[in-house]
């Protein structure tokens, strides 16, 4: 068998299925189908508020972590210099 008849067999397969009976489409299937993609878009808004909340809590403790911590000033010596000429 050549690699253009399995095709040819494939695609006669295909257009016998097409032409059959169609399966039976549950009346409801339309308002399931809006009903999940309004829960999952509800759910997708939800994550992504609670990511920028989660985002804009971590720059506030880190701005507020900073203000107190300075860490951009050197540290003070553990040692006082000498004292001399008094």
């Amino acid at each position: 068998m050549t690699a253009g008849a399995g095709r040819d067999r494939k695609a006669d397969e295909v257009r016998r299925m097409l032409e059959g009976p169609h399966p039976p489409v549950p009346v409801d299937l339309a308002g399931r189908a809006v009903r999940r993609g309004a829960r999952l878009l509800r759910l997708r808004r939800g994550v992504r508020r609670t990511g920028w909340w989660l985002a804009g809590t971590v720059f506030a403790a880190f701005l507020v972590w900073a203000g107190v911590e300075q860490p951009w000033l050197p540290e003070p010596a553990e040692v006082t210099p000498p004292l001399e000429g008094w």
